[in-house]
């Protein structure tokens, strides 16, 4: 039986060496110095759009509340998942129980490296896979927009997560595969301008493609099908399909697009609905200009089928 305790011994080698490996590829990373030095003071005025384009409210405001109440960033949202309940935290300027103590390098982390102050890695329910595109000047900008918000005490519940997502390391390892600066579309040489604006816009703090995108087991998003629409993240519906594939917006122009994100109006006269709603109110903040550019990115982008399953027809 001598071979048996050798094979043993050689699986309890290569169980702990994987198990060391994995927990030094998993180790939270922060910027570097060269990312921090382009952050710069920030513009508070610049960073208010940026704010909208991020869809800050759409998670963090209390939820229900409606105009300057919106901007008392309280969380406790409950984004509810196959991973288990996300709950947005307070990201107020609460000293205690929001981000108040953040430095402007603290923000810059979980926004751009998805790592906390204390150096955990926070859960992808938090977009930052999509904000890890934007330019450090745009989270210095936004940074200085958020300390003109108001400070609203109070912690939002914690996550509901069972094993092992309840195991912040492993998203390291998620992050391994998932995490790029690298805008998903490639678009070629001549490229108008307006297109590009556009691809920053929706690919980085628009962050669309986390819910028109399908995701694979690990909750990662298919970049193949971006933007072919999906299974919604909660209940039984679906995120649309907005390539220029998808039937919701196929018939649409650039100009019906963007008349979309400002007024919440189709081009038929009906209203905007579901989670889109929020998005919607967001989008009408931004200038004419940052609009336009979205309506020409979606128009651009490679056209897919659906990512979803067919719905079955009503019986």
């Amino acid at each position: 039986m001598a071979w048996l305790k050798k094979l043993v011994g050689a699986v309890i080698v290569l169980g702990g060496a994987g198990a060391v490996a994995g927990w030094a590829l998993s180790a939270p990373a922060t910027l570097d110095a060269g990312t921090v030095a382009q952050l710069g003071p920030g513009d508070a005025a610049k960073g208010k759009r940026i704010f909208y384009a991020g869809g800050c409210t759409s998670c963090h405001a209390k939820p229900g509340s409606q105009g300057d109440a919106r901007l008392q960033l309280t969380g406790g949202l409950e984004l509810k998942t196959p991973f288990g309940i996300f709950v947005p935290p307070n990201i107020s300027q609460d000293q205690k129980d929001g981000i108040g103590a953040w430095s402007e390098e603290d923000f810059a982390n979980a926004m751009l490296k998805g790592v906390s102050p204390s150096g955990e890695h926070f859960y992808p329910a938090f977009p930052y896979a999509s904000y890890a595109r934007m330019k450090p000047a745009d989270i210095a900008d936004l940074y200085a927009f958020m300390k003109t918000l108001p400070a609203v005490a109070g912690k939002a519940p914690d996550h509901k997560l069972s094993f092992p997502f309840n195991i912040r390391r492993g998203i390291g390892l998620w992050k391994l595969l998932y995490l790029s600066p690298e805008p998903v579309v490639a678009l070629p040489s001549g490229t108008p301008g307006k297109v590009l604006a556009g691809r920053y816009l929706a690919e980085g703090p628009g962050h669309c493609g986390e819910c028109h995108t399908p995701r694979d087991f690990a909750g990662g998003v298919k970049k193949g099908e971006w933007l072919a629409g999906a299974v919604a993240a909660e209940g039984s519906g679906v995120v649309p399909n907005i390539t220029p594939d998808g039937k919701s917006i196929k018939s649409w122009s650039e100009a019906d697009i963007a008349n979309y994100l400002e007024t919440g109006f189709t081009p038929d006269f009906d209203s905007v609905g579901g989670a889109m709603v929020e998005v919607q109110k967001n989008m009408a903040q931004l200038t004419a200009d940052d609009r336009a550019a979205i309506a020409a990115y979606l128009k651009a982008v490679p056209p897919h089928p659906n990512g979803y399953p067919a719905r079955k027809p009503a019986s």
